[in-house]
C-alpha cells in the first residue's frame, strides 16, 4: 500500500472517530428532550427542536458512513456518482472552512469558547469544544481521505500535467464563480453597495464571507487553467484538487444559505438583521450554486476528455 493511500486511509478513520461525539450529543440531546430530562434550546418547540437534531443526526451519520466509504475496500464497490457527490458536498463544507476556525479564534479568542454559556443551557462548554474538534477533525480528515480515494478509483483521472490534454473554450461557469467571488471579496472588503446595515457587519461575518470569495476565485481559475490545458507543465492534480473544493464550497455553503437568505427576506424574524440586501445576496447565491454545479460538470468532463 503506497503511503499516500495509507494516510488516506488513517485520515479517514480519524475523521469518522472525530465525528461520533457529534452524533452522540445530538442523539442524547433527542431522547433526553422527549423524556424531560434535557432542556429544548431557546426559541424552539420541542417538535422544532427534535426535527432539527435529527436532521442533524441523520448528516452525521451519513458523514461518519461517507468518511469510512473512502476507507474500506467495500467503498470501492458503492456507485460512484453518490458517494462522489456527498464527499464533494461535505468537503465544500467543511474542508473550505477551515481557515475560519484557526483565523478566526486569532482574530476573537472569546469566539471559540462559545455555544455553551450559562445563557444557553442546551449546550454546555465542553459539548460545544467537542462539537468544534468534530467538524474540525472531519474537514482535516476529507482534506487527506477523499483526494487519496479519489485517485484509487480514477487514476487515470489525476495523471499527468495540464499540457498533456486538450484546450476547450473558457467555461461559463469559471466567469460566473469569478464574478461572485469579486462580489463577496468587495462586500468582505468593506464595499457598501447593496449593503442595507453596515452597522451588523462583523469580523466573524466578514471573515467568512472573504474566504468564500477566494475559494469562489480558486476555483474559478482551476476550472480555466484545466480548460485552457495551462501551465502545461503543472501537475493536473493541483487544479482538479482546488476546483473540486472551490466548486463544492460554491454548491454547498450558497445551496445553505439561500433559502436561509429568502426566509429572513421574507418572514423578518425579531432580531435577525443581515448586512447585505437580500434581492442581491440571493442572486448572489444562486448565482454561486448554479456555478458550483456547472464547475463540478467542467471538472467530471475535462477528466474523461484526458483519459480518453
Amino acid at each position: 500500500m503506497e503511503r499516500r493511500d495509507r494516510a488516506g486511509r488513517c485520515a479517514a478513520y480519524g475523521a469518522a472517530l472525530a465525528l461520533t461525539p457529534y452524533l452522540l450529543i445530538k442523539t442524547s440531546w433527542v431522547i433526553g428532550s422527549l423524556l424531560g430530562l434535557l432542556p429544548i434550546g431557546e426559541g424552539f418547540t420541542l417538535s422544532a427542536w427534535v426535527v432539527l437534531n435529527t436532521v442533524t443526526i441523520g448528516m452525521a451519520a451519513i458523514g461518519i458512513a461517507l468518511t469510512l466509504a473512502l476507507a474500506r475496500p467495500w467503498g470501492m464497490r458503492l456507485p460512484g456518482r453518490p458517494v462522489a457527490f456527498c464527499a464533494w458536498a461535505g468537503s465544500g463544507f467543511l474542508v473550505a472552512v477551515l481557515p475560519y476556525s484557526v483565523l478566526s479564534t486569532l482574530l476573537d479568542p472569546d469566539s471559540g469558547s462559545g455555544g455553551g454559556g450559562d445563557d444557553d443551557p442546551s449546550m454546555p462548554g465542553w459539548e460545544a469544544a467537542l462539537v468544534q474538534c468534530g467538524f474540525v477533525g472531519m474537514g482535516l480528515g476529507l482534506a487527506v481521505a477523499l483526494p487519496a480515494y479519489l485517485r484509487r478509483r480514477w487514476p487515470e483521472h489525476f495523471a499527468g500535467r495540464l499540457g498533456d490534454g486538450t484546450r476547450a473554450a473558457v467555461p461559463w461557469t469559471a466567469v460566473v464563480a469569478a464574478a461572485v467571488g469579486l462580489a463577496w471579496l468587495y462586500w468582505a472588503a468593506g464595499g457598501t453597495l447593496a449593503v442595507d446595515h453596515p452597522a451588523e457587519r462583523t469580523t466573524g461575518g466578514s471573515l467568512l464571507t472573504g474566504l468564500g470569495a477566494l475559494w469562489a476565485l480558486a476555483g474559478s481559475a482551476a476550472a480555466l487553467a484545466l480548460a485552457r490545458a495551462r501551465p502545461a507543465r503543472m501537475p493536473r492534480s493541483l487544479p482538479l484538487a482546488l476546483g473540486w473544493l472551490g466548486s463544492g464550497s460554491l454548491f454547498a455553503w450558497s445551496g445553505w444559505k439561500l433559502p436561509v437568505t429568502l426566509v429572513v427576506a421574507l418572514v423578518h424574524p425579531a432580531g435577525v438583521t443581515p448586512p447585505e440586501n437580500p434581492v442581491a445576496a440571493a442572486l448572489l447565491h444562486l448565482a454561486a450554486v448554479a456555478a458550483g454545479a456547472g464547475m463540478l460538470r467542467t471538472l467530471v468532463t475535462t477528466g474523461r476528455r484526458h483519459a480518453s
